[in-house]
């Protein structure tokens, strides 16, 4: 039979490395446990500590931000030191440590210093982590590993309300008991990273490089990379805290202890979107993923802003999770597919560092606007927000195209 008329044997697939696994159930159990307390910290902040919404989305946007700030500097130093995992442990293991303080939290302050640790602890672990996937794998297999180590870590954050909910039924609503039990799987966190996850060999020349973050390392990231960046920026805005979706529902009538399970029903479409859809953008591309991950949030944005029941509330967490599946394995991915190969990490420290910005700057302008015109004004904000990214990534592709 002639090869003309079959064509080529099909290529297999390279099987995702062990290494990935690992680093999938590091974020797992990570996510875990962060999320056990995020899914309860809002209505903790507010009902218990007496905070007003406002002050709910600033503390998490500028928790979010000073991670971003991390990021950047992390990443920029994985690059020149070569050791991405020891940054990645070391981060982890700062959030871990971080854990026992929100049950002990006694005011505002002292749940923005658990945040504000915890979240520096993300800013040094992200970037070194990102950057060692993308040594580990080659570039063809980027979308699925990046997938599977968000499958991996939705799984925790679907897992964490689940756990919530159960615990708060458990301990009669008492908030600070739940929190102590998100110190365990934080734990299982630092030991999988630790025993499972080799540091790869990497090729290091005699002179030691110049610190990535200098003016003239910068711009050899190139003109591609920091456009990227600037559409990411417009795409993240309306992508603001998750907390503003528990205090929707809670709005609307739903029982303090069933809140968490707006965050499952989220996760419950996000984990096994996120691995599929990464394999996705491998075969056709990034772009046609982020641009229909961005038409779901705006459907969801919308129902989120129009919802009338709890019911609505569950459905527009639904798509909000279908989104997060479609986007962020592509936006990885591009992110690792437009950086120079010595200059990984600190790519992924801009792109993290933009993406808290967005974080920020979103959470606090979603809430602001909830206080003076109500949860609807906030949602339809945010619509109106991702329209104007849509517009600028189709613009980006475009100009990839001409």
């Amino acid at each position: 039979m002639s090869e003309s008329k079959t064509g080529p044997a099909p290529k297999p697939r390279a099987p995702v490395p062990r290494a990935i696994w690992m680093l999938g159930l590091t974020s797992l159990f990570m996510d875990m446990s962060t999320e056990l307390i995020q899914s309860l910290l809002p209505l903790f902040m507010v009902s218990v500590l007496g905070a007003p919404i406002a002050v709910v989305g600033l503390i998490d946007g500028m928790a979010e931000a000073t991670a971003s700030f991390t990021k950047i500097l992390s990443g920029a130093l994985s690059d020149q030191l070569g050791k991405r995992k020891a940054l990645a442990l070391a981060g982890y293991g700062l959030a871990a440590l971080s854990k026992p303080l929100f049950p002990l939290a006694q005011g505002l302050g002292a749940v923005f210093m658990a945040r504000f640790l915890d979240r520096i602890g993300k800013g040094v672990r992200d970037a070194p982590r990102d950057a060692l996937i993308a040594d580990i794998v080659p570039p063809e297999s980027r979308g699925a590993a990046y997938g599977l180590r968000q499958a991996l870590d939705t799984l925790g954050a679907l897992a964490a309300p689940l756990s919530a909910f159960a615990l708060m039924w458990l301990f009669a609503g008492n908030f600070r008991h739940v929190f102590w039990f998100a110190c365990i799987p934080a734990l299982f966190s630092v030991l999988t990273l630790a025993l499972g996850v080799p540091e790869p060999a990497r090729k290091r020349s005699a002179e030691r490089p110049p610190f990535p973050l200098r003016p003239s390392e910068l711009a050899k990231l190139g003109s591609r990379f920091w456009l990227l960046i600037g559409a990411i920026l417009l795409l993240l805005l309306p992508r603001f805290s998750e907390s503003l979706l528990l205090l929707r529902a809670s709005g609307l009538g739903l029982a303090r202890a069933q809140v968490p399970l707006v965050m499952a029903a989220m996760n419950l479409v996000y984990a096994p979107v996120a691995a599929p859809a990464g394999r996705l953008a491998d075969r056709v591309g990034r772009t046609p993923l982020l641009f229909a991950g961005t038409v779901v949030l705006i459907a969801a944005q919308l129902l989120l802003a129009f919802a009338g029941s709890p019911a609505l509330v569950f459905a527009g967490a639904m798509l909000w999770g279908l989104q997060n599946g479609l986007i962020q394995g592509a936006m990885s991915a591009l992110v690792a597919d437009a950086a120079p190969k010595d200059l990984t990490g600190t790519a992924f420290g801009v792109f993290n560092l933009v993406s808290g910005l967005a974080v920020l700057a979103g959470s606090w302008a979603a809430g602001e606007i909830w206080d003076l015109a109500g949860a609807s004004a906030s949602f339809l904000a945010g619509a109106a927000a991702a329209a104007l990214g849509l517009a600028a990534l189709g613009l980006l592709a475009r100009r990839r195209t001409t």
